[in-house]
């Protein structure tokens, strides 16, 4: 039952003197649990509290976050979520972590790393967070990320392999409208270009708008996993961060329009799966995880004939009325 749950968790925040919030709050901890438990998903933040509330570690941390909210790992750009990473891995309380923030909120900017914040691979610089040791580490490796504002630590990492996919997309676009007699370099390639042949059997507008995700039936399991110009357009001017769905769809995108290279299905699963890990693990993004229903089906269309046109005809379905009676 929830309130059984719910007491779980009182239980344990009251034990590891965790409070119900990062922030001061007039939130009752069992109104906040029952929303926990019962919304579709919580914010990355709350991860973390929870983190502190239950004990975790930081494998449990890091599998919440990859495989419940399906973000990146704990970021080891983000000064607050390196805290919050040093006290999981030594055990320290909500107490600790407290004392360990207002030290470095009081502590002035050093002088800020710009290749530590912008272009080192994201995991490198994970690798560097593992080496510190004790409290005066973590304060000195905090100053090197210290802005006066509040700038979006984006991963470098997964925007060098967003750019790579891209480019190659772009090509192969414009190859495909070539071979039809619409010659296009792979630079006039546009997001509207991609919009129309990676969401093609998904209905449009009179003004050429893709249909509002929610008619889908897929709506709840594929929910912000369209990739449409709109999307393109704001990770391509950085107004947005990369997500794994987006890495995911691109190298599927490319793999179903390079059916020469890869003409048996199940050599083509087992490269889809392995680079794709091998990418998503360098942006510590977590493997692919079949329990994801788009991963899944993501997978399932790998391993068809036409990856592409299954992948179109699922869509489709989801939009007919058919499938709003079944």
């Amino acid at each position: 039952p929830l309130k059984e749950y719910q007491q779980i968790i009182k239980d344990a925040f009251a034990d590891n003197h965790t409070p119900p919030s990062f922030e001061p709050t007039s939130a009752r901890l069992s109104a906040l649990t029952k929303n926990w438990l019962t919304q579709q998903t919580v914010n990355r933040r709350v991860v973390f509290l929870l983190g502190f509330g239950l004990g975790m570690s930081v494998a449990d941390v890091n599998d919440f976050l990859t495989k419940a909210l399906l973000e990146q790992e704990i970021n080891s750009k983000d000064p607050f979520e390196v805290v919050c990473w040093y006290c999981f891995r030594h055990g320290y309380s909500y107490l600790k972590f407290e004392r360990l923030w207002e030290i470095y909120q009081g502590t002035a900017p050093g002088s800020l790393d710009m290749r530590l914040l912008y272009e080192d691979r994201t995991i490198d610089v994970r690798g560097r967070m593992h080496t510190i040791q004790d409290d005066a580490a973590l304060i000195a490796y905090l100053t090197k990320l210290k802005t006066a504002d509040n700038t979006a630590r984006l991963s470098v990492t997964a925007r060098k392999h967003f750019d790579r996919l891209y480019a190659e997309a772009r090509e192969l676009v414009a190859a495909q409208y070539d071979a039809e007699g619409g010659p296009l370099t792979p630079e006039e390639v546009t997001p509207g270009h991609m919009e129309r042949m990676i969401c093609s059997a998904i209905p449009t507008d009179r003004y050429g708008n893709l249909t509002p995700g929610k008619l889908s039936r897929l709506n709840q399991q594929f929910q912000g996993k369209r990739f449409s110009r709109a999307r393109i357009h704001n990770i391509l001017t950085g107004s947005t961060e990369i997500d794994r769905f987006d890495l995911i769809t691109l190298q599927f995108f490319i793999f179903s329009l390079r059916l020469d290279d890869m003409p048996h299905p199940k050599p083509r699963y087992i490269r889809f799966i392995d680079e794709t890990n091998q990418m998503l693990e360098d942006c510590c993004l977590g493997r692919l995880y079949i329990a994801n229903p788009y991963e899944c089906f993501v997978l399932m269309c790998i391993l068809s004939d036409d990856p592409l046109g299954t992948y179109a005809d699922v869509w489709e379905l989801s939009y007919s009325e058919s499938a709003s009676q079944a």
